[in-house]
């Protein structure tokens, strides 16, 4: 397998392809790396990565762009921690420095951003400082003092960030770059001068990664493809390796997009930039959205490229390589691409995670679900077949059980299946689908389209977890009796054509009701009615929010903003106004409620994910591990 082939990075040589690139995490502890990093890193390690990076730190104090953002120069004892754990298990580990220029925020700092020139940051609006001759140079000596205490640490080298969140980008792009002085007649010159220093700091012997912006998706002024391979071929003469990544001021969210952009959309311009980079032989690795082992195998194999970053793929599966290299592909854990809790740099500041495994990020307080423990199995029935109930199924199985899965409906999956069949959100049919062939896989009797009574479940002598999911919350609005509604759940179960107008009333923000109105924009006139101002709001802790709504306009859907649903009559949905301009008719033939849920509560025993109360995919795995996790040692 190519992927798994060891891969020379200038002076050292990685033992194979792939790589766990930065990232931000929220494990560190002030701006220093903690002991989270080091057990979460050496997870990766342990699990066949072959390249990793950390999370970017800061190289100059100027620059905190995050609260718990790496600052180099605190660094020194956690890097040294994090190449100890990982050493014994044989990849490379690399620091990632870089400095966040107008990209990042004074919240934390209360002092300027720095940037080369007065560009205000796009999301915040904050006008940078103009870096000065001293800054410029302050800055340079950052990147070069970085490498030295990396180097100092033990780590095996450094990779420079000039792509997204990147100083060095700003520099390298006319559409931040308005300088009238040699670092703006030369826009390469910052670069260059922040490679040699690193080069300087690293001493001989260590690996110099460069991370590059290829296109700024901002024509105009910014990076293309085409200005792209250029710029990289100078620049890599400097450097060991060079990944190749897009995405820019105006397009944050294009760097790491979510399931609605196809993996692999970065393989042409890397394509490009390996064929320019072979005659200097300086390796490329992949990046963008490739969570598939299939295609990033391809992409080594057509030369495309010689290393593949899979980040999100060894967030959800830690243990993805040792995996391939077993020939255990199938046991693979997907990553659907749903950055819901992989997406952590927000204002919440929460730890990075996975749905698919809540371990992740979690190495130190979660228990290993997957550790064989029990003395005497139990016979343990779980009551539904979704993703709580599948993952208590497999956890418990795991432990020594013998377990039994009923679920009512007529395929296992639950709500994960019925949010499927949205069009754009068809890919979290993968961890249902991973989810039940690992409980086949051990032995776990599944049986579907069997309905437990409470009666039942009391008289089992065992264990049991009740997974029976959420019921219909009554709504809070007026029916007419001649109306025509229906909730979320029920119209994706059922997939009706939908008539020539409908109505989706979203009170929550999330995936489901712009997802809805999406789906069926090409095929009714579609109103999205929401009390915000903003539709979909929610999906920004995805970075989905202006994708989304870039979406619902050019699909043609009627936002119907700051609204509140009171009534739906056959000719539509009644709405309030929530600044006090009255009620309107909003019409539709149908009305489709993407609401709250409330939890199923019919049944004894322990219950998990929705059944407690309805949440998301994430929750109602972690519910489903740690009621699995609770049985105990048995007899």
């Amino acid at each position: 397998m190519n992927l798994l082939a060891p891969l020379p990075l200038g002076p050292r040589t990685a033992p194979n392809r792939l790589m766990f690139g930065p990232h931000v995490t929220n494990l560190g502890r002030g701006r220093a790396p903690s002991e989270r990093h080091v057990a979460y890193y050496a997870r990766r390690a342990a699990g066949g990565a072959g390249v990793i990076v950390t999370e970017v730190a800061s190289v100059h104090a100027s620059d905190w762009p995050y609260e718990r953002s790496p600052l180099a120069s605190t660094c020194a004892s956690g890097w040294a921690a994090i190449a100890a754990a990982c050493r014994p298990h044989g990849p490379l580990v690399l620091a990632g420095i870089g400095h966040a220029g107008g990209q990042g925020t004074s919240a934390f700092s209360q002092a300027p951003l720095w940037a080369p020139s007065g560009v205000p940051e796009v999301n915040t609006r904050e006008m940078p400082k103009v870096m000065e001759a001293e800054d410029v140079a302050a800055v340079v000596a950052g990147f070069g003092a970085a490498a030295e205490v990396a180097a100092s640490a033990g780590l095996d080298g450094v990779e420079v960030n000039a792509g997204q969140f990147s100083l060095v980008r700003q520099f390298c792009s006319g559409l931040t770059n308005q300088r009238s002085d040699a670092y703006g007649s030369d826009r390469l010159l910052f670069a260059r001068e922040v490679l040699a220093a690193v080069r300087a700091g690293l001493g001989p012997g260590r690996v110099l990664g460069l991370r590059v912006c290829a296109d700024e998706l901002a024509p105009w002024a910014g990076i293309t493809p085409e200005a792209a391979v250029p710029l990289v071929t100078e620049l890599a003469s400097d450097a060991d390796y060079v990944v190749v990544e897009r995405g820019s001021i105006y397009s944050v969210a294009a760097t790491r997009p979510d399931l609605h952009t196809e993996p692999g959309f970065n393989l042409d311009v890397t394509r490009e930039i390996r064929a320019a980079l072979a005659a200097v032989a300086v390796p490329v690795f992949a990046q963008g959205s490739i969570v598939d082992p299939a295609m990033a195998e391809a992409a080594i194999a057509d030369g495309t490229a010689d290393g593949v970053e899979m980040t999100r793929a060894q967030i959800a599966d830690a243990e993805l390589g040792r995996k391939l290299a077993a020939g255990r592909a199938a046991d693979v854990r997907p990553c659907v691409l749903c950055n819901q809790t992989c997406q952590v740099r927000d204002n919440r500041n929460p730890i990075v995670t996975c749905i698919g495994d809540p371990r992740s990020g979690h190495e130190t307080e979660d228990a290993d679900p997957e550790a064989p423990s029990v003395r005497e199995g139990q016979d343990v029935l779980v009551v539904g077949g979704g993703p709580a109930g599948l993952e208590a199924a497999r956890v418990a199985a795991m432990r020594g059980h013998r377990v039994r899965v009923v679920e009512s409906g007529a395929r296992l999956g639950g709500r994960v299946r019925t949010a499927a069949n949205a069009p754009s959100r068809s890919r979290l049919a993968h961890l249902a689908d991973w989810l039940e062939s690992q409980c086949r896989a051990l032995g776990v009797k599944l049986e579907p389209g069997h309905t437990v009574a409470a009666d039942e479940a009391a008289a089992h002598e065992g264990p049991v977890i009740a997974c029976t999911g959420s019921r219909d919350r009554p709504p809070e609005y007026e029916i007419a009796a001649d109306a025509h509604v229906m909730t979320a759940d029920r119209f994706l179960a059922d997939a009706p054509d939908p008539p020539a107008t409908v109505a989706v009333w979203d009170p929550i923000g999330g995936p489901i009701g712009v997802a809805l109105a999406e789906m069926l924009a090409g095929a009714a006139t579609v109103s999205l009615i929401f009390p915000d101002q903003i539709p979909g709001q929610n999906l920004a802790l995805s970075g989905d929010l202006a994708p989304a709504n870039t979406r619902l306009q050019s699909a043609g859907v009627r936002l119907e903003r700051r609204a509140t649903l009171r009534r739906v009559t056959k000719e539509g949905a009644e709405i309030e106004d929530h600044f006090g301009a009255g009620t309107r008719l909003v019409p539709a033939d149908l009305v489709i409620d993407a609401g709250h849920r409330l939890p199923d509560e019919t049944l004894p025993g322990t219950r998990a994910g929705d059944a407690v109360a309805p949440r998301t995919i994430h929750e109602a795995v972690l519910d489903g591990r740690r009621a699995a996790l609770a049985l105990g040692e048995g007899a």
